[in-house]
């Protein structure tokens, strides 16, 4: 039990995104993308509360972090889930410009 323990990374080290070549911003951004609907309220405020910016540019700047690949080093399962979610979005807005239903 001891060395499945001691071959998962701790808090300590899961916290530590400069380790895998992302500012702490960026860690803390797919950190809060990873847990958000843990907090009170709407996402947008929570957003703001957390990290001092409008709901757009976290968007912003967490679109252009998912196409990093020291994003996907760091987290894959969540940087291919919200890749995955933006591509649809995508697919979704293209068919309705041109009239197809999806």
């Amino acid at each position: 039990m001891d060395s499945a323990n001691a071959s998962s990374p701790g808090p300590a080290e899961a916290a530590s995104p400069a380790v895998a070549g992302l500012t702490e911003r960026d860690g803390a951004i797919l950190a809060f993308e990873r847990h958000w609907w843990k907090y009170a309220g709407a996402k947008e405020q929570a957003i703001r509360d957390q990290f001092q910016m409008s709901a757009t540019r976290y968007y912003q700047v967490l679109n252009a972090l998912i196409d990093r690949p020291e994003a996907l080093a760091h987290d894959p399962l969540l940087v291919k889930r919200l890749r995955r979610l933006r591509a649809a979005r995508q697919r979704a807005r293209s068919a309705r410009r041109l009239g197809i239903e999806v």
